[in-house]
């Protein structure tokens, strides 16, 4: 599916747990007015602070599995022993809203099947600047339990496995360097020539 989106950026921000996409994700949201957040639905539990239909849609395992059997998700998998999905109506609604971008905070397998629908979608993966940074965060946060991080942290090495799927890899050693490398994603995804070539044309008709 190529252009079907208009000039919508499709921005996939994947990470180990931990690595900061979510963080990231926040600020970029702050910066950038015409963005939206495609908000997932999730079937873990909230964390502290996490707001439902704000930062995820908390649903149970029954509901989840009967939007997928609807075919209501754009994407869904199974992370760390919980189940995620992007329902489709996120897109729609930020077309219609005449956002400028839509950003999926998904994991990889997430990214594969969006990248599988909609080709012309950018995908960014964050990297932590080492596996022992990556573990010292996650122990930071104090919002998962014990045995939640040990699977994190071995989940990881997996994960980043994956990388030479995705368009652009930015390692989040500093949060604000790190923003700035993906806002130069953002800023140059948005001169794409073909997102672009409306405005050229007008100009050429001289309109």
């Amino acid at each position: 599916m190529t252009n079907e989106l208009n000039s919508l950026l499709l921005l996939i921000i994947s990470s180990p747990s931990g690595a900061g996409k979510t963080t990231l994700t926040h600020r970029l949201l702050q910066d950038f007015q015409d963005l939206r957040f495609s908000v997932s639905h999730t079937t873990r539990s909230p964390r502290l602070n996490e707001v439902d239909g704000q930062d995820y849609h908390f649903v149970s395992q029954d509901k989840f599995k009967q939007m997928v059997d609807a075919g209501e998700f754009a994407e869904w998998a199974e992370v760390h022993g919980n189940f995620y999905g992007t329902a489709v109506h996120e897109i729609a609604r930020a077309q219609q809203d005449q956002k400028a971008a839509l950003l999926f905070d998904v994991d990889y397998q997430g990214a594969r099947q969006i990248k599988a629908k909609y080709r012309d979608a950018v995908a960014v993966f964050i990297l932590p600047p080492s596996m022992g940074e990556l573990q010292r965060r996650l122990e930071g946060r104090a919002t998962d339990a014990p045995a939640s991080i040990k699977k994190r942290i071995g989940n990881a090495p997996e994960e980043i496995r994956h990388y030479p799927f995705f368009d652009y890899l930015i390692v989040n050693d500093d949060l604000q360097t790190a923003l700035s490398a993906l806002k130069g994603v953002i800023q140059a995804e948005r001169c794409r020539r073909w997102r672009m070539a409306g405005v050229a044309e007008e100009l050429i008709r001289g309109t």
